[in-house]
């Protein structure tokens, strides 16, 4: 039974695989300094909800993009799991993902793992979009290979932004409003950031297709990606599972192969 773990830069996810299926996915507020016990206390309830217990737990795969954070996770399988944790961008991995950027070393390790679960699910090329601290937007090509992207804030960033920047404006929940002209400062807000959102979404996705001049499906992921759904023209799938699932098959090939 697999525990993988998708460590970004504002929430965790771990999920278990039993093998045919997951069996459960939970979400917490990344802290680059939360020990491998305090992960162990929080996941032991959690897993106990679920008839589990670490006893079951017989591999683990992380993958982050917070270095600070890898040290206890790699605790946590050691001392809890009896397991050496697979790492995305460990030497000599198999990603089974062909890399054709600049600089191939900085294409990160999560949007890799995003390309891999996209490939697995969805047949020729794909443009990613994965929405959380950051929105990213990848490309990948119809036999396989990263071949570049974007990266912009993310709209909880944009949000934060103008209430740290604007004195007199406050901080709202982001959520989807009726109106796009707002009658109040909050709707303003709202209205701003969400359908500002939108158009920087599907502008950028008509860009790309225009520049790379084949036929792209967009698949949206990331945990705010579900406020998108029946907004954006551009997006054909929402997937809440492409990274867990870019996971599983990275685990498949290369631990896996041994299990």
């Amino acid at each position: 039974m697999l525990l993988a773990i998708d460590c970004g830069n504002t929430n965790t996810l771990f999920a278990v695989h039993d093998g045919t299926d997951w069996r459960a996915q939970w979400r917490t507020a990344t802290h680059a300094t939360r020990t491998a016990d305090e992960h162990a206390v929080w996941l032991t309830q959690l897993l106990s909800l679920q008839g589990l217990k670490f006893e079951d737990l017989t591999a683990c795969i992380v993958s982050t993009v917070v270095p600070q954070s890898l040290f206890n996770l790699r605790n946590l399988a050691r001392r809890y799991l009896k397991v050496e944790p697979l790492v995305i961008g460990d030497a000599g991995m198999d990603l089974g993902i062909g890399v054709d950027i600049e600089r191939p070393q900085e294409a990160g390790a999560d949007r890799l793992v995003n390309a891999l679960g996209g490939r697995v699910a969805y047949d020729g090329a794909l443009l990613i979009i994965d929405s959380g601290t950051a929105t990213t937007f990848d490309v990948i090509s119809a036999d396989g290979v990263f071949k570049g992207g974007i990266i912009a804030p993310g709209i909880n960033l944009s949000m934060q932004a103008l209430h740290t920047a604007a004195a007199q404006l406050p901080r709202i929940a982001i959520q989807r409003p009726e109106r796009v002209i707002g009658r109040n400062t909050v709707g303003a807000m709202q209205a701003g950031v969400y359908w500002g959102y939108i158009e920087l979404i599907d502008g950028l996705i008509r860009r790309v297709r225009q520049e790379y001049g084949e036929p792209l499906t967009a698949i949206a992921t990331g945990g705010v990606a579900s406020l998108f759904e029946r907004a954006s023209s551009e997006i054909q799938h929402f997937d809440a599972d492409l990274t867990i699932r870019g996971l599983l098959e990275v685990w498949k090939r290369n631990e896996g192969k041994q299990a």
